[in-house]
């Protein structure tokens, strides 16, 4: 199968619903974890545990060498081009590169845990609880280099069903850990989690790839494009794991533990659920979009049907969500949360903007443009976090949700207008009205939540969610069926 027959919105539709299911999965799991999580520890508790699980992440950005990024673009040119032998040997180089960051890792993790205790708290001490996650760490480096081998080799099955596997066992695991040791199960449960994932992880990888580990200097020299890439991905999200610590960090510091649990509830409805159309960007858009990434017409073409499909797949689900948030706050959490509502709603709107920057973004990543991505992606996380200090001593929890909706809009400005200068990237007059129109009506869904109460609430804001959704599936309904008779007409 070509790279045309496979770019069309069949694809694009299939793969982003297939693991649009697979992420709506894990949420629901994940989301019965949360419900324990904020039962028996509380907003504090969750506070707690979002300080612990974005240490872990800035420590863990810090020292993959971004070879989950990093190692597919090589991978996926390999696969495409059946190219067997030079695809195992590359496969080697990534395992290698792997263990060394899991190394640098644990070590990492361990020498700054002094320093983050200091900058994250202002009573008792937490060192211990830091120098801990450097086992999480460690194996997070491994898990992310299998992961790019998956990803590279669009072994797309397995990759669905190991995040089905570790988002259970992540519950099984975590609940017994909050139950009987509260704040103290917190750290266990994320290591233990990141070692389950790991099993998980390697069972697959292994049984598609065995492991045939051979150092030798040719290894390190032939993995420094990947690294390259790799390092700005690494500083890049370094700063992004850094911004979101320093972010919780202030909300502790400024505020109290409560608004850290608050806070990180709000981005997880929003940016979590939003995830269910976007985790096909990694695992299936972006090897495509790498396969192409030479041909610009191609690079359009696959860009703009991508975040077609994504826009018109994402947009009425994000009508339902700032619908539902009064009655799943709770239901999913606690009344303590109830104060969440409100940040969660207008952060929402912030994901029209998400949708239509992250197939753009990912051009630079296709193209290994290291430099470029770091400046794109440390533009954004300086955004956010002034946005983040000045709306939330302006307008306190909810103001945190302004930021980020502020953020998200001078991110599509940016990295478009990058795409545009740079790439010759074209957006099409479609996506312009789909998002006009779509963006209208998450407007009005908004206004209404602020103005309307009672019947009057659930109405319109049925109505408008019936409305978003009657127009994504008449638009998606038309481009496959045109699709098809295109297809059936170049036959005859």
């Amino acid at each position: 199968m070509n790279t045309e027959q496979k770019d069309n919105y069949d694809h694009v539709l299939k793969y982003t619903s297939l693991f649009g299911g697979v992420q709506g999965l894990v949420i629901l799991i994940t989301l019965v974890r949360n419900k324990f999580m904020a039962l028996f520890l509380g907003t504090a508790g969750v506070g707690f545990n979002a300080l612990m699980t974005s240490a872990q992440n800035f420590a863990a950005q810090c020292t993959n060498l971004g070879i989950s990024f990093g190692g597919v673009p090589r991978l996926s040119e390999l696969y495409e081009q059946q190219r067997t032998d030079l695809l195992h040997y590359y496969i080697q180089i990534i395992r290698m590169w792997s263990l060394i960051a899991a190394c640098l890792g644990f070590l990492f993790s361990i020498a700054i845990s002094p320093l983050v205790d200091n900058l994250s708290f202002n009573w008792g001490n937490h060192t211990l609880h830091y120098a801990l996650l450097a086992l999480s760490v460690a194996m997070m480096a491994i898990i992310g280099g299998e992961t790019a081998i998956l990803k590279g080799t669009r072994r797309l099955s397995s990759l669905a069903k190991i995040q089905i596997s570790t988002a259970l066992a992540s519950v099984l695991v975590s609940v017994p850990l909050y139950y009987f040791f509260s704040l103290s199960g917190v750290v266990p449960a994320i290591v233990l989690t990141a070692f389950l994932t790991m099993l998980v992880t390697l069972s697959y990888s292994y049984r598609c790839y065995p492991l045939h580990l051979r150092f030798s200097r040719s290894q390190f020299k032939h993995g420094a494009g990947m690294i390259k890439l790799g390092i700005a991905f690494v500083l890049a999200a370094a700063i992004g794991s850094g911004s979101e610590m320093f972010i919780r960090s202030f909300l502790n510091v400024e505020g109290s533990m409560d608004d850290v649990g608050i806070y990180n509830v709000g981005y997880m409805l929003t940016i979590t659920y939003a995830g269910m159309v976007f985790s096909s960007l990694e695992s299936d858009y972006f090897p495509r979009l790498s396969a192409v990434s030479k041909d610009i017409a191609q690079t359009n073409d696959t860009v703009n049907k991508q975040t077609e499909v994504s826009l018109l797949l994402l947009a009425p689900m994000l009508v339902a969500l700032m619908t539902m948030l009064p009655v799943l706050v709770p239901l999913l959490f606690s009344t303590e949360f109830m104060q969440v509502v409100g940040m969660a709603q207008v952060a929402v709107l912030a994901m029209y903007f998400k949708v239509l920057t992250m197939p753009i973004a990912y051009i630079t990543l296709a193209r290994s443009r290291s430099l470029s991505y770091l400046f794109l992606e440390t533009f954004y996380f300086v955004v956010l976090v002034v946005a983040i200090v000045c709306c939330y001593r302006w307008w306190g929890i909810w103001g945190t949700g302004v930021a980020i909706v502020v953020a998200h809009v001078a991110e599509l400005v940016m990295v478009g207008g990058y795409a545009y200068c740079q790439y010759g990237f074209r957006s099409t007059w479609a996506i312009a009205g789909y998002a006009g129109g779509q963006l209208s009506i998450g407007l009005t869904a908004f206004v209404v939540s602020l103005m309307a109460a009672g019947w009057a609430y659930w109405i319109a804001e049925a109505a408008l969610t019936f409305v978003s959704t009657a127009y994504s599936v008449s638009v998606l309904r038309q481009k496959t069926h045109l699709w098809e008779a295109l297809k059936r007409r170049l036959r005859h």
